[in-house]
Formats: C-alpha cells, structure tokens, sequence
C-alpha cells in the first residue's frame, strides 16, 4: 500500500491512528496515509469561519454521499474528542491546503500559523475504510497496486445546495473487473457513513469526465481491458464547493493526507 514518506531511521509503519498522528505532529511522516494504522477510520477535513459553519453542516446532511460527516468541531476548538482524545488538527494532518477567497495561498503541515478563534472543523468520512474491506475480500485496488493517490475527478453531478455552499461533486474511481464491480457494490453498501455503494459505473463521459486518464486529483491509472471505471464518492468534494464559492477562508486536507483517528472502520459497517 501507499505510505507517507518517512525520513530515514524512522520507525515502521505506525499501527494505530494515535502512532500515526504522533508521527505526523513531530514531521516524521508526511505525504498520503493510505496504508497507515491499518483498520482505523481516516477522515477528509474541511475547517471554515464560524459564520459559514450552520450552512456547510446543512451541506453535509443534504450530500451525506459525498460529505458523510464524522464529527464537527466548536469555534476555535482545535481539538474532535468524537475522534480521539489527544488529536489536535491543527497539526495532526500530513498536508494542508489553505484558501482565502477560493485561491490556494499555502500547503503547510501545520497551519498553527492560520489558525483562528472563530475556525470550526468537519471531519468527513473516507473511502479509506472501505478500501480495506474491499482488500479484506481479494479485490485489487490499482492505486494501491501502482503505489499512487487514488484517481479523483470533478463531475457534472450537482449537490444540494445549502446556503452559499453548491458545487459539482467530485468522485474517486477504481478499475475492477465486472464480477469484482458487483461484489464491490454489495461491500459498500454495508459502509454508508463513509461514501457507502459506488454512484457512477462505467461511461464516465456521462458525469462529466472527459478524459479519466487526466484525473483533477490524485495520479492516473491503468484500466486494462476487462476492467471497467467504477466511481464512488468522494470527500474532497468540499474543495470543489471551496473553488466554486469562494469563502473568504477555508483550510482543507490535502488529497491523500488524511485525519487518523482512533475510531474503527468496523464501527462504521452495517452487519
């Protein structure tokens, strides 16, 4: 599987969401997480100005797909308790993303520096949890294969719109063969608080994908020819609400750097 990039010496791969973040928060991991304290729930992050706070968490409840949402934060608490006691976010992701008024201005590793009284933070499920049961039952996942960020693309899918908050939803696919695209579905199903069953199977010209070669997140992947593109989706979502409304400050993950907590991906499935 993929990793963040360790610095030489470093321990092994952490095993639980706190080893990961503790890593993370002294700088000696850095880059995606997929692989990391495996069997621990990861979340995509979106913090925004208080004011902005009531309509996004409207957003997630009308897109629960795309923006299942695991915990929120109050004003100016650094901290999701829901999640893991000692987790401070302003530290504890490998990559950040930081907007003012819809333009990137930094990609930090610690946003100690941007943080703000008036900042409330959503932590969004990840389809990271339900990679693992696919893996668990013999389905290869080609990102993970190719050691790459899993393939993300904005689509002509709209969402709910919640007071500003609007914006085409963004999907991640995954190449499988038709048998194994069934047996997907039927796994995923049981995961609706993180992304749950695929919305989009095959044709992705039909939602808006021109080239699926040419992701807009993520590395492209071989799909080989008895292999169709299926499409879940997906947590970055948010950051292509942010580019599309452009709030006057906002800070995201960045794709492939997620939140590790202490909560199990076994607690999110439906027996």
């Amino acid at each position: 599987m993929t990793v963040a990039t360790m610095p030489r010496g470093a321990s092994a791969v952490p095993q639980t969401g706190r080893e990961a973040r503790l890593m993370i928060r002294r700088g000696d991991l850095t880059g995606p997480t997929s692989g990391l304290a495996p069997g621990y729930v990861q979340g995509n992050l979106a913090i925004l100005p208080a004011a902005l706070a009531g309509d996004f968490l409207r957003f997630c409840q009308l897109n629960p797909k795309p923006c299942p949402l695991l915990a929120a934060s109050a004003p100016g608490d650094w901290r999701l308790p829901a999640l893991a006691e000692d987790l401070d976010i302003r530290t504890d992701i490998s990559r950040y993303r930081v907007f003012r008024n819809g333009e990137l201005i930094d990609e930090p590793t610690d946003v100690r520096a941007h943080w703000r009284d008036d900042l409330v933070s959503f932590a969004l499920g990840c389809s990271f949890s339900f990679e693992e049961a696919l893996t668990d039952n013999g389905i290869e996942l080609r990102h993970i294969t190719c050691g790459a960020t899993v393939p993300m693309y904005r689509t002509s899918i709209a969402t709910a719109p919640a007071g500003p908050f609007h914006g085409p939803m963004v999907v991640s696919m995954r190449p499988l063969k038709p048998a194994d695209a069934i047996r997907a579905i039927q796994i995923t199903t049981r995961f609706p608080a993180v992304h749950g069953a695929p919305v989009h199977i095959g044709k992705p010209e039909l939602i808006g994908i021109k080239d699926v070669m040419k992701p807009d997140y993520g590395d492209a992947v071989p799909i080989n020819d008895d292999e169709i593109p299926v499409f879940w989706a997906c947590g970055v979502t948010p950051q292509s609400v942010v580019a599309t409304v452009k709030p006057e400050f906002c800070i995201t993950h960045y794709p492939g750097s997620m939140l590790v907590t202490d909560r199990r991906n076994s607690e999110f499935a439906i027996m």
